[in-house]
């Protein structure tokens, strides 16, 4: 999750440093042997070792760029899953999708640990991939024919990013097909609408895809213009959070402030005290104390969570479904000038009843599974991996920081085959509820690592 507030934090040269290597080489050896970082300066003599003799022996003359490129990612991938390096057209593009329009295919995506292959998280509703038929847990093996196997999750995206009206063959493994078939998607402007939502009965339903700059403003006006519709108040809330990566952790803050009065919203802590921050609610609620149900499944990641958490431990709010993901770091974007910037997990951020969901995620109230089709039933259900999979991820910090696995990401596109939604439009209807579905088995899928 990125801290917009934070783009301009702090300027920290890390190309700069890389790239003058062979000069900290002849420079460090002055530094006397008590100073406290006379130990990183040797490890940088040793960098500029290296990268001298890649330089002038590899086989082929090697890319500059490409080998500080390398370096600089290497050092952040190893910290945690999250942190990374944005070359200048990475953090482009970053920018770009936090304002809610960008270019492509309109994929989550991540990659297949072991197979080398990328696997689709989730098509975004209305884009080029959701209309041609991409599904969840698709493996995506080749592009253009080309095999995605060898590269890295970023070049694989880099190849199915592209101008605007140009196609790309994508070859897809999907579950129940007996061979790999061949989907052509044409790229599109990709519009994200953060918000969507409809009146079921005299129920406001509120589906949040993403946490970007327009997430707030579009679901407070979407729920006036909702309200006004109606003849009378509304009978109650849902809100669904369900395969939600996350996103700007003001817009989470926002989004739970419009339905609390007072109280603690979240608290990040970092490694130095004047990184603690809390945020707290203001007066106003946007549902005016109507009852609300929260759908969380194991897409729900990061600022989903951190909405889910607070609504939960206010007690404002029933979570149904499945158990979230279990993201619960904090990524701040620092710019490193015409260098682009890094993405490094800064702090970690707990509910307001001091809950940490890292590696642990949130557990529902009423536990509500999906009835899956036939085609998709099994001995592997279809399941998000979970922060606890993911390799080098930060261990919870609390008490009671056991670790949890990941849960079912599968949502039927037809509403009225949805048991989570329709389990929470008779909870909130005073209807008889009928038992919980419950998995026919539980075993998940290898974890990999999802794209923020």
């Amino acid at each position: 999750m990125m801290r917009k507030s934070d783009m301009a934090f702090w300027t920290f040269m890390v190309m700069a440093a890389f790239a003058a290597a062979t000069t900290v080489f002849n420079v460090s050896r002055t530094y006397s042997a008590t100073s406290s970082n006379s130990e990183i300066y040797k490890q940088l003599d040793l960098f500029g070792d290296v990268l001298e003799r890649v330089r002038s022996d590899y086989v082929e003359k090697p890319d500059d760029s490409m080998l500080i490129d390398a370096a600089i990612n290497g050092m952040l991938s190893a910290l945690d899953p999250h942190s990374a390096y944005l070359n200048p057209k990475n953090f482009r593009d970053m920018q770009v999708q936090t304002k809610g329009e960008f270019g492509g295919l309109g994929i989550e995506v991540t990659m297949e640990q072991g197979s080398g292959v990328v696997k689709v998280v989730s098509p975004i509703d209305e884009t080029p991939a959701a209309k041609a038929g991409l599904m969840a847990n698709d493996l995506i093996t080749h592009l253009d024919g080309e095999q995605i196997v060898g590269l890295s999750l970023e070049q694989a995206v880099e190849k199915m990013r592209g101008l605007v009206n140009t196609p790309i063959t994508l070859t897809i493994v999907r579950r129940g097909r007996d061979e790999p078939f061949d989907v052509k998607i044409v790229r599109d402007v990709i519009r994200i609408n953060a918000v969507r939502s409809r009146l079921e009965g005299d129920i406001i339903y509120i589906k949040i895809s993403t946490f970007n700059e327009q997430t707030h403003a579009n679901l407070v006006k979407q729920v006036d213009g909702l309200k006004k519709s109606l003849a009378k108040a509304p009978r109650g809330f849902v809100i669904d959070l369900r395969n939600n990566p996350g996103g700007l952790l003001d817009q989470a803050i926002a989004i739970s402030d419009d339905f609390l009065d007072k109280g603690a919203i979240v608290l990040t802590k970092g490694r130095l005290l004047e990184e603690t921050q809390r945020a707290n609610a203001r007066p106003g609620d946007l549902a005016e104390g109507k009852p609300i149900v929260v759908l969380v499944n194991g897409g729900s990641a990061s600022a989903s969570e951190i909405v889910a958490g607070a609504l939960q431990d206010h007690k404002r709010a029933t979570v149904v479904g499945t158990r979230s993901f279990g993201k619960g770091s904090v990524q701040t974007i620092i710019p490193l000038g015409s260098n682009g910037a890094i993405r490094l997990t800064t702090a970690r951020y707990y509910t307001p009843s001091g809950r940490s969901i890292q590696a642990k995620g949130i557990d529902p109230d009423i536990v509500v599974e999906q009835e899956l089709p036939p085609e998709l039933q099994g001995k592997t259900q279809p399941r998000t991996p979970s922060e606890a999979g993911l390799r080098g991820h930060l261990k919870n910090d609390t008490k009671d920081g056991k670790e949890s696995t990941g849960s079912s990401s599968y949502v039927p596109r037809e509403p009225e085959k949805d048991a989570q939604l329709q389990y929470a439009l008779k909870m909130l209807r005073g209807e008889p509820l009928p038992p919980a579905p419950q998995p026919a088995t539980q075993q998940p899928e290898p974890s990999t690592a999802p794209v923020k």
